[in-house]
């Protein structure tokens, strides 16, 4: 709750609310501690009821145009008036109380009731225009909580100084004017409090303007037909005016108690001190605070309505005891309660009043809370008062307001039977999760009928929703699950709707039948819970239930169950996932959809809903070097690296040497860290220790040109190289001379630093990395570091220019780690085969931080390339995973040293980097027995953006879960979307449209380095969303899987028609029958057609022939190459994807 005050205005908002009710308070105290001395009997009772009475009249009187100044206006503008108005009106009090008008200053108390009247309205409005809807819940508590805080300490501070001053002071008791003007001091105290009030006041943020086309009708509101118009509008809202009645009953309750209780602790207690009467009350006052804080704590982000049936049960009791009690000290204990169980009410439904008023009605609809308690509480003490007058003593009193407790109680479980048994299931639930919801200003109001659609990922996705929603929610659910015996009667408390195949037709009628009632209901489009993480089909029963209603649908997303035992996630998931006590688990709702939207729009809705949720949850994650930790210090006797060809190394060695390596990374010069490292436990744990020490990593391309490596060394300032002397020996002897780059620099030889690490510091470390906690561990160890800092500077591939820094915060990868670990659902027995090289983001994010983050052993070899020994290290260590690029696994397609059998452990074999060949995706899939599931991302995108997944055959329902389409690379990552767009305007394309691919998720780049202007043209913002303009071509199915087409940049328009130069491609190779052919096609100007292809072939080919092929394999003439040239070697970059641009310059040449 605290977080609220980092909320601009809200400090100076409460500190507002706290001032206004302390001076209202202090001087109601001043006039009835007058009273209870002057008065006694039915005389003291009657006169304690006027003055409240006063209090309430102006709330009653002022009821239409404290709507409308409130909704006309700018709500901190009023409050500002009524403050200033707040100085005056103490001011002519203090004067009273100095002359010994004692009548006048009775009188004022109206007056100030004035101000009251006007400002209550903005006040509560002001809440929801400051906060917003989800934090109504919270705002209402702290507003409430400060209230009370200002009445308890104005019931003590005024009640004692009344008496200590009088005490001091001869004084006639029994002359009301003589005590007013002997404590007249007590005055400049609230001339105090309502100067600093206007001076706060003007620090409060503007707000939007109200309504300026709002008018006040006099001649209408002097007849009462205002007041009858505004009644009216609430009696049209069942739910604001039955909370309005609920609170009304409380408060009336309460207002008679404070003029009954102190004549009836007089007459049965024998107190007389007004200190201590007034102390007892005000225990009240600390229960609603005490509450205040409870419910807040248990409605985060959300209107808690189970708590509402609780709170009338301890009403009811509370006022049972107390008309029994004969002592002082129970008296005050069932105050408290009485308090207590009141906030448990009132909040949820102040809360819920906020949150059905519209904006443009909101100040009439508070206006009109404040017009019925007012009016019920002005009823009671007039009863009071009649009562007193027909000599009823103080004990039938309290016995009536029993009776009433009792009726409102029985009534309260009646009316929100669900709401109570909710609140039990909420109390099981919280004590194991902790719910967030957001977009709950999106849920329509009371009468609307509403549509919940979104994922259905664990067996508690119902009651999340229930728990998230201020409405009732009327769920559908498999006839099977819903007929158990044990279920049944739950079931039909909360209205849920089985559905069965065979009896799919009337189900959806009951769905209609709600939606038309002005209900809500919740389906689950999938029809089964997922077992996989991702979002399965959208079924389109829905899309008939909706037909023709005038409902909306609105999506949702739930976000942290999928890791819960409730989920069908694997056992090492749900270990991970297990942070602390309790769970965070994120409902989130979207935008009303209308209810012709289809399923496939829907979804699209849903996977957008995800990025906020994953956003929301990221803020949680560590950086990677203190989830490093954590993981090496939960799994320290599991092994966790090895070599292919070497001995697996434990977590506690490993992170032993990664700290000791820190320490030496500290010192150098810099915030970027060079490392120039193969892909082995010295590289992985150098990249860790950068991290560690707070540095950015640089991977350096080592099969990249001199050109591009000192391109990256200048750009990222790199003063320090960490490399290895052996590696640099080896790169040398393939002709990649690194010396003359590294002469300039800094360079720490890893064999050097070994080498001056004794045996004493390994062992010391070691002890201390046993021994000490991870938190001990991270604030010894860890530079301090934000996850919106910069972890790793890659540059990019270059396939089509030169190499661009991309710059990865902490939360980019551990985002992208997170999602990928998920969306795999990682296994015990999984293991990583790390072949992929650090300098590029797949190896580094995939092969390398994510196994060691989620705890999975890793299997390294620095050689992609290099089929027999990656064979050797998955057959040896039993490998699970496998990722590599499409070119690398032709390679592995063609080695006939390569045994298939090397392959067997193999569950997941992931494709990226490159579109997936299909010749080559059949080669191996036919040789080794093993789909390959292509992915898809880029460097900006940390990288991967989204994949295909097994599907997932249920044996319960015999329905399958589809994760795979071959042809297409799967569906978004949780957390991710997809979005086709027209590249010019930008406006989202049907489904099955071919347009640009925009990438949205918590794993979208920081940015270019040193480039914001390149930033710039590559990151769009459209719906709130930071999207990665990918430059690709694609188109998404109904089911969300994407479809990539080519890059707009690799399209050549000829004769006025855009031709794929992929397409051309895929063309040659078919008609050559030459699937795993090298070859590339480039698009240069042409005088005639605009642009012509050029194609280049690796290998010895007669061009002529050639061509010959392909025009009798009946090739369109307009795709047919204009020259065809034979290279000895197409461009390749290190990561195995094809050179454009260096593979252009060629074309240039040989066509010059």
């Amino acid at each position: 709750m605290l977080k609220l005050f980092k909320v601009k205005g809200f400090f100076a908002f409460i500190a507002v609310a706290f001032i206004n009710a302390f001076v209202d308070l202090g001087h109601k105290i001043i006039v009835q501690n007058t009273l209870f001395k002057s008065f006694d009997g039915s005389e003291q009772v009657i006169l304690t009821a006027i003055v409240n009475g006063l209090i309430l009249i102006p709330f009653i009187l002022l009821f239409s145009p404290a709507g409308f100044v409130s909704d006309r206006f700018k709500k901190p503008i009023v409050m500002r008036w009524a403050a200033r108005f707040a100085v005056l009106v103490t001011l002519l009090i203090t004067l009273s109380y100095y002359q010994g008008w004692f009548y006048l200053a009775f009188a004022m108390t109206f007056v100030l009731a004035v101000q009251s009247a006007l400002y209550s309205p903005a006040k509560y409005g002001y809440i929801r225009d400051l906060l917003g809807s989800d934090k109504l819940s919270e705002g209402n508590s702290w507003t409430q909580s400060i209230s009370m805080i200002a009445i308890l300490s104005g019931i003590v501070m005024f009640s004692l100084m009344f008496e200590n001053i009088l005490a001091a002071h001869i004084v006639d008791l029994n002359s009301p004017s003589q005590i007013i003007q002997t404590i007249a001091p007590l005055g400049w105290l609230l001339v105090i409090g309502s100067i600093i009030e206007a001076v706060l006041a003007q620090r409060l943020p503007e707000t939007p303007a109200g309504d300026p086309q709002q008018t006040f009708d006099r001649k209408a509101y002097f007849k009462g037909q205002l007041v009858q118009q505004n009644v009216r509008e609430l009696w049209s809202q069942k739910s604001i005016l039955h909370s309005i009645f609920a609170i009304s009953v409380f408060w009336t309750v309460s207002q008679v108690l404070l003029a009954v209780f102190p004549s009836f602790a007089e007459s049965t207690m024998g107190e007389t001190n007004t200190f201590v009467v007034q102390s007892i009350m005000a225990l009240a006052g600390i229960g609603i605070m005490v509450g205040s804080m409870i419910v807040g704590s248990l409605s985060r982000n959300h209107i808690n309505l189970g708590l509402v049936p609780i709170g009338a049960i301890g009403f009811a009791i509370s006022l049972s005891l107390l008309m029994n009690t004969e002592t002082l000290t129970s008296s005050a204990l069932i105050f408290f309660i009485f308090g207590l169980s009141g906030s448990l009410m009132i909040i949820p439904l102040n809360a819920l009043i906020q949150f059905y008023a519209t904006e443009d009605k909101l100040g009439k609809v508070l206006a009109g809370n404040n017009f019925i308690q007012n009016i019920a509480m002005l009823i009671g003490l007039s009863l009071t008062v009649l009562f007193s007058l027909a000599e009823f003593n103080e004990k039938w009193l309290l016995s009536i307001l029993a009776i009433v407790g009792i009726v409102g109680a029985i009534h309260a479980i009646r009316t929100l039977p669900h709401s109570l048994v909710q609140i039990v299931i909420s109390a099981l639930i919280k004590g194991k999760y902790r719910i967030q919801v957001q977009g709950i200003d999106n849920i329509p109001a009371e009468g609307q009928g509403m549509l919940l659609l979104g994922n259905h990922i664990s067996w508690l996705d119902w009651a999340m929703i229930q728990i998230a929603s201020p409405r009732r929610v009327h769920f559908v659910m498999e006839r099977a699950i819903y007929e158990r015996w044990y279920l049944k009667g739950f079931l039909d408390l909360f209205g849920v709707i089985p559905i069965s195949p065979t009896k799919s037709k009337e189900a959806l009628e009951q769905v209609k039948q709600h939606l038309e009632q002005g209900e809500v209901v919740c389906l689950f489009p999938e029809g089964m819970i997922s077992h996989t993480g991702q979002l399965g089909e959208f079924k389109r029963g829905f899309e008939r239930a909706i037909e023709g209603i005038d409902a909306k649908i609105v999506p949702f997303y739930l976000r942290g169950l999928w890791g819960s035992r409730f989920s069908r996630s694997s056992t090492r998931i749900q270990e991970n996932r297990r942070k602390g006590l309790k769970r965070d688990v994120i409902v989130a709702f979207g935008p009303p959809l209308a209810a012709t939207t289809d399923a496939a729009t829907v979804k699209q809705k849903v996977f957008e809903l995800s990025i906020h949720t994953w956003q929301s949850y990221t803020d949680t994650l560590p950086t990677l070097a203190a989830g490093f930790i954590e993981t090496a210090k939960t799994a320290a006797n599991d092994w966790a690296i090895t070599e292919a060809n070497g001995k697996p190394i434990s977590y506690r060695r490993l992170l032993t040497g990664t700290v000791l390596f820190s320490q030496v990374f500290k010192q150098t010069a810099g915030q970027n860290l060079g490392l120039l490292v193969p892909t082995t436990t010295a590289g992985a744990m150098s990249n860790m220790a950068a991290l560690m020490a707070g540095k950015t990593v640089v991977n350096l391309n080592y099969t990249a040109s001199p050109e591009a490596v000192e391109s990256a060394l200048v750009q990222a300032e790199i003063k320090t190289v960490i490399t290895s002397r052996q590696f640099v020996k080896r790169l040398a002897a393939k002709g990649m001379d690194f010396a003359p780059l590294l002469k300039p620099l800094k360079v720490i030889y890893l064999e050097d630093l070994a080498n001056k690490i004794t045996t004493p510091q390994r062992l010391t470390t070691m002890a201390i990395v046993s021994v000490l906690p991870s938190r001990v561990l991270q604030w010894l160890y860890c530079d301090k570091r934000e996850l919106e800092d910069t972890a790793a500077i890659l540059f990019s591939s270059g396939s089509e220019g030169s190499p661009k820094g991309v710059m990865l915060s902490h939360r980019n990868i551990m985002a992208n780690l997170k999602q990928i670990a998920d969306v795999l659902n990682i296994r015990e027995d999984d293991t990583v085969m790390a072949t992929l090289p650090l300098f590029h983001a797949f190896g580094l994010t995939v092969t390398c931080f994510m196994p060691l983050i989620e705890g999975i052993p890793v299997v390294c070899h620095p050689d992609p390339t290099d089929a027999v020994a990656i064979g050797k290290g998955v057959a040896k260590y039993r490998a699970t995973m496998l990722c590599a690029t499409s070119t690398f696994l032709r390679l592995y397609s063609r080695n006939r040293k390569l045994v298939p059998m090397m392959f067997d452990s193999l569950r997941l074999v992931v494709a990226g980097a490159e579109k997936l060949n299909p010749e080559i995706r059949a080669l191996f899939e036919n040789r080794f027995h093993k789909p390959i599931l292509e992915g898809y991302g880029c460097t900006e995108t940390t990288p991967v953006a989204g994949v295909n997944i097994p599907d997932y055959l249920s044996t319960q329902s015999w329905k399958v879960q589809k994760g795979n389409k071959p042809g297409t690379i799967g569906l978004a990552l949780p957390g991710s979307t997809f979005r086709i767009v027209d590249p010019e305007t930008m406006e989202t394309l049907p489904v099955d449209e071919a347009g640009l691919i925009l990438i949205g998720g918590t794993q979208i780049m920081k940015g270019y380095l040193n480039n914001p202007q390149k930033t710039a043209d590559v990151i769009v913002e459209l719906d709130g969303v930071r999207w990665y303009n990918t430059g690709d071509k694609g188109k998404l199915d109904a089911d969300g899987f994407l479809t990539i087409v080519d890059r707009y940049s690799r399209f050549a328009k000829l004769a006025g028609e855009m031709v794929s130069l992929g397409d051309v491609e895929q063309r040659v190779r078919t008609a050559l029958t030459a699937p795993e052919l090298p070859l590339v096609a480039i698009n240069l100007p042409d005088d005639k057609k605009g642009e012509k292809v050029i194609l280049l072939l690796e290998g010895e080919h007669d061009p002529q022939a050639v061509k010959q092929q392909l025009i009798d394999a009946d090739m369109p003439a307009l795709l047919i190459p204009a020259n065809i040239f034979a290279v000895e070697a197409v461009p390749m970059l290190g990561s195995g994807k094809t050179d454009f641009s260096n593979s252009r310059k060629l074309a240039i040449e040989l066509s010059s």
